[in-house]
């Protein structure tokens, strides 16, 4: 088990390394190749309104006149113990990790993404909690109960949640639930949970179910499929025969079993709505790092969209991780191999 957990640990720290240069190239190379000159990727930093002359004079302090791979170096450089920036009028200094500095609000990234955190944990957090409990639960009931009202109703109720947009199915809940009967709080709300987590969660409510019934209804389905598909299994009807309950040959033996795919889309899910659920922000009004990034696209604030982009594949490879260890707790077999 140690040597397991040894070897993921070490794949996921290459595996982010890999991500670092894969990044770097979609903003830095891609566009070089594509022929984008060293002031071109410069407006990217100073906005629209510049002369021509600044464009230059970032492009020179920026190192972008360099090869890149010394850019490339002095890029992980700055992630890791930190860079100043030299705009003209002073030089700024940008503590590690470094993930960018806003030329146009003059602010260091990281700071700003650190603020903006904890609105996309509570929502992600929140959301895959209701989605992994209601569609787990739709899904083995599904199964149970294949062919019945129940069953037919369920799996409509997924299909329309599969089908249905987050930005439609938020804009008609603000619209009933929060402007016409006032059972939720609008949006654009958020309180801190350390402030009041009684009014932390009337706000986050409604992106929570409504973030929710999205992906519940996926895991319902999935959940749903692979128990009918292990619980024709030669193990199951041996459960049977030994004299176990029915609860115990569902959760311990057709459940455990078909966990498998349910945590690994779990993984991916989580890792990327704590990059920023980027359309649930945007809908419900929420400062969080989904929202960061569009503001960062509309300004043209290049520091910002790469600080979100990096900070979006930490979490995935980090969700990923955890997943490759919780195979070995859900699957023995995981660590025999």
């Amino acid at each position: 088990m140690i040597t397991y957990i040894v070897r993921r640990l070490l794949w996921a720290a290459a595996l982010l390394i890999v991500v670092s240069a894969i990044t770097f190239s979609i903003f830095f190379v891609v566009p070089r190749l594509a022929g984008a000159s060293p002031e071109t990727l410069a407006t990217r930093y100073v906005g629209r309104a510049a002369t021509e002359d600044t464009v230059k004079l970032t492009a020179e302090r920026l190192g972008l006149y360099d090869p890149i791979a010394v850019q490339y170096w002095n890029w992980i450089k700055g992630v890791a113990i930190g860079t100043d920036y030299d705009y003209g009028a002073g030089v700024e200094q940008c503590p590690a990790p470094c993930l960018g500095y806003s030329f146009i609000t003059r602010q260091p990234v990281w700071p700003e993404l650190l603020d903006r955190l904890p609105v996309t944990l509570s929502l992600a957090v929140g959301a895959s909690v209701l989605w992994l409990v209601a569609g787990v639960a739709v899904g083995v009931l599904s199964a149970l109960k294949r062919g019945s009202i129940f069953d037919r109703g369920a799996m409509t109720l997924a299909l329309a949640g599969v089908s249905l947009p987050i930005f439609f199915t938020g804009l008609i809940s603000l619209a009933f639930f929060s402007y016409r009967l006032g059972w939720t709080v609008p949006g654009g709300t958020f309180i801190p949970l350390t402030d009041n987590p009684i009014r932390w969660a009337q706000a986050l409510t409604l992106p929570w179910v409504t973030l929710a019934f999205l992906f519940s209804a996926q895991y319902a389905r999935m959940t749903r499929a692979g128990m009918l598909e292990t619980m024709n299994e030669d193990f199951v009807r041996t459960a049977r025969a030994k004299g176990l309950t029915e609860r115990t040959v569902v959760m311990k033996h057709g459940l455990r079993s078909a966990l498998t795919p349910i945590l690994t889309i779990f993984g991916l899910d989580v890792g990327l709505l704590l990059g920023g659920a980027v359309l649930t922000e945007k809908t419900f009004s929420l400062p969080g790092l989904g929202k960061y990034a569009v503001d960062g696209i509309v300004s043209n604030d290049l520091p910002k969209i790469l600080g979100v982009t990096l900070v979006a594949a930490f979490f995935v490879v980090l969700a990923n991780l955890i997943v490759d260890l919780l195979y070995a707790v859900v699957d023995p077999r995981v660590r025999v191999k």
